[in-house]
């Protein structure tokens, strides 16, 4: 299938291309910029910003099936910007603007990369802009399921992965930390913990999703729940400094409380779905050791 695929050159949409492309699909990538990437350069690309540009189904129409990989994230909010306003208008607003005219266009089927957050933590629809913009897109879009136009959504929780050529830098921190290698910052762990997958995993459950997903359906995809303790000492031991981490419940450097919407010292853990999309698990150990080579070599 020609499929396309919306912030292709993140690490999600990258393995996902590389995925569906060992599969025979055509694939063509997405995003605001082009990219120099070598490891990305056998796809077809289109430069288009969603949330300041609109579609046409034009462009829309040489496609069959979609993968949306790019609804905003605090790593996206402009230095200064108000956070209600940008993620409403990013993800509330222009999210399914995009799907409402794939809707209109001759794609058949299209993979939402959601969150997992208004799931697993709904009290924080009404308290955190981020979780309840991506609700509410979520609802949204998924409106415009019908016979025509197959969606399926994956909320999806902490994604790791290593893809050539992609920076990750809250993980090569993470590698830099376990190591030793941040001068003055005490090595102990984050009370709490959380689900975590890779995006090899993600990748496999996006193709599921086209295979054999449910229309209209949001699946809650996961992996391996593991403590920050855990999951800490995976990158410890991995770059050969295994620790015993001391748990702390103040705000850890590493985790600061901004990007922890389920709440500083929460645990969040759950059974993963997975029947209808036959996605790979238990990978995080192998992964975390993929991701720490990449830096440390």
């Amino acid at each position: 299938m020609k499929t396309l695929i919306i912030g292709g050159t993140g690490l999600i949409g990258a393995e996902t291309a590389r995925l569906m492309n060992s599969h025979g699909h055509e694939v063509t990538l997405m995003s605001r910029n082009s990219t120099t990437n070598p490891a990305l350069s056998q796809y077809k690309h289109i430069a288009h910003d969603y949330i300041h540009d609109d579609i046409s189904t034009d462009v829309l129409d040489k496609f069959d099936w979609l993968v949306f990989s790019a609804a905003a994230d605090i790593r996206m909010l402009p230095e200064g910007h108000d956070e209600e306003t940008f993620f409403m208008h990013a993800n509330t607003d222009r999210v399914p603007y995009f799907f409402e005219k794939a809707a209109q266009s001759k794609i058949k089927k299209a993979v939402y990369i959601g969150t997992w957050y208004p799931v697993v933590a709904p009290d924080k629809i009404q308290t955190s802009s981020y979780v309840r913009s991506r609700f509410e897109a979520d609802r949204l879009l998924r409106q415009y399921s019908s016979p025509e136009f197959e969606i399926v959504c994956l909320d999806a929780p902490y994604v790791i992965g290593q893809f050539p050529g992609i920076e990750t830098p809250h993980l090569e921190g993470l590698t830099m930390y376990a190591a030793g290698k941040l001068e003055g910052v005490p090595l102990i762990a984050p009370a709490g913990g959380v689900n975590h997958i890779s995006s090899l995993s993600v990748a496999e459950a996006v193709y599921g999703g086209f295979l054999n997903g449910e229309p209209g359906k949001a699946y809650l995809i996961g992996d391996e729940n593991l403590s920050w303790k855990e999951y800490f000492e995976l990158f410890c031991e991995a770059v050969g400094n295994s620790q015993d981490l001391v748990i702390t419940e103040d705000a850890h450097p590493m985790m600061p409380d901004i990007i922890l919407y389920a709440g500083r010292n929460a645990t969040v853990s759950y059974e993963p779905e997975n029947g209808d999309l036959n996605y790979g698990r238990n990978r995080i150990k192998e992964t975390i050791q993929n991701i720490v080579s990449s830096y440390m070599n």
